[in-house]
């Protein structure tokens, strides 16, 4: 994809529209300019929701065959463009070009799994216990979504949301991080030329966004919010959604624990830890951020990570031979070293890595921490970055209580030969979603989302549609 191929402008009813300032994008790897995009004003953004509102009643009466032909016509014509989706993904947001092309091809998959989703839309007719009526149960979309996401999978989260609200027949704005606003627009771009009528979906770029996305929600147009990012912001988020009683499915932060017991393939382990950690340079929600390992292999099991560890080669995520990429910015790129200097100067012990670089500009050395304290402050957050600090353990009991004490519980990774023993263990972690003997939970036919902190409700899967969806009970005699 060129730049001239680059879509920049906002994407409202149907049309490309310029705003009067923009947004500058830069490159991870060079940290000078990409483009820029247009900063749409709130003006824009209120016309972006009336454009949904107007759009929602012929959606909603689409037939649901058109509606996911329209899908399946979208993720085709992303498989078709995967290489320049996945190098747009890398000059945006940094991840080596593998990982942006799994990422096109995962996103991708949300609008394949949403266009046969959306023949599938239930009900139930039944007679009333006491037999006196009939019950009869239907679901119809909720309305107007509004969509944010975050800047780690700039294709993914949108497609993750999209794809379900317009199976189910909602209208949708998405508001994508202002760091990595190019994807979504492209994918704005594959969706219409797959034939999405003007209205149902419209992009904005916003900054800052919070007033922006206040305004919408307080049109009283909105009827879903669908938001992944921070807990701080989702807090906030549901603060605001709270008068107008908007229906909010949040995925939040994670701060995944990754558990290997005595009796684990270390190997296999070393193998999980690389997916659960490395994916996306640790830049990911289900990013394992927390390694407690059994003191009976601990020593090999940190040997053998800090090997494959240190030979990641950091650098431009274009160039063939980088296997680790930039963080996304300057300020991710502090948070993750004001992290490790903490933990070290608390006693961490560094085996690899732990310095940031400046080629690429926003580079983070793949790290590695041992002599980590069960009750370090880097174990109390995510750290959004190659940074792997391991903690040693004496039995099941002491991982269990150390996975679970923590606000979030989004994803647990279970390493252990024993079927019985992960599946015990697996009952006993607080965590929506579990990786047992395997780095990557992750799949759009699969229910996607956490418990405590970490979220409301469920994204993929059929749930990932009932989201999109009301419930409207009809008693009757007939």
């Amino acid at each position: 994809m060129t730049m001239a191929e680059m879509r920049t402008n906002s994407f409202i009813n149907g049309e490309w529209v310029c705003s009067a300032s923009q947004i500058d994008v830069l490159n991870p790897a060079t940290g000078k300019s990409l483009a820029s995009v247009a900063n749409a004003s709130i003006a824009d953004c209120l016309r972006a929701v009336d454009a949904a509102d107007q759009a929602f009643d012929a959606w909603k009466n689409t037939a649901p065959r058109v509606r996911g032909e329209i899908l399946r016509k979208a993720f085709e014509i992303m498989m078709a463009e995967q290489e320049q989706l996945a190098r747009l993904i890398t000059l945006e947001m940094g991840k080596i070009l593998a990982d942006s092309r799994a990422e096109v091809a995962y996103a991708a998959e949300f609008f394949r799994w949403f266009s046969e989703e959306a023949v599938r839309i239930d009900g139930d007719y039944r007679r009333a216990p006491g037999g006196a009526n009939w019950l009869m149960v239907s679901r119809q979309p909720v309305g107007v979504a509004l969509l944010a996401t975050p800047w780690n999978f700039p294709a993914a989260m949108a497609t993750r949301k999209i794809g379900p609200a317009l199976a189910a027949g909602c209208t949708v704005v998405l508001k994508p991080a202002q760091d990595t606003p190019l994807t979504a627009l492209a994918i704005a771009d594959v969706l219409q030329r797959a034939g999405v009528p003007a209205g149902v979906v419209n992009v904005v770029v916003t900054n800052p966004s919070g007033p922006a996305v206040a305004a919408m929600m307080d049109s009283g147009k909105v009827r879903k919010l669908s938001f992944t990012g921070s807990t701080k912001v989702g807090s906030i988020l549901l603060a605001q959604a709270a008068p107008r009683v908007i229906n909010c499915s949040m995925e939040l932060g994670g701060n995944a624990p990754f558990l290997v017991f005595g009796d684990a393939n270390i190997d296999a382990a070393v193998d999980g830890a690389m997916l659960a950690k490395m994916r996306n340079g640790g830049a990911a929600c289900t990013a394992a951020n927390r390694f407690y390992v059994h003191s009976s292999v601990l020593a090999e099991f940190t040997d053998k990570l800090t090997a494959r560890m240190s030979a990641l080669v950091l650098g431009d995520g274009l160039d063939a031979q980088t296997t680790l990429g930039p963080l996304v910015s300057r300020a991710e790129q502090e948070s993750v070293a004001a992290m490790v200097n903490g933990a070290v100067s608390r006693g961490a012990k560094v085996l690899c890595g732990g310095k940031a670089v400046t080629s690429p500009a926003f580079g983070f050395q793949a790290t590695v921490l041992a002599d980590v304290a069960p009750d370090d402050e880097i174990l109390k957050d995510e750290i959004f970055g190659p940074v792997a600090p391991i903690v040693g353990c004496s039995d099941e009991q002491e991982m269990v209580r150390l996975a679970n004490d923590v606000e979030y519980g989004l994803v647990s990774y279970v390493f252990t030969r024993d079927a019985a023993k992960g599946m015990r263990v697996a009952e006993s972690l607080e965590a929506g979603m579990i990786g047992f003997n395997r780095g990557i939970v992750s799949d759009p036919a699969a229910p996607f989302g956490g418990v405590k902190a970490s979220g409301i409700g469920r994204e993929g899967g059929h749930d990932g549609l009932l989201a999109f969806l009301e419930t409207k009970y009809v008693a009757g005699n007939w």
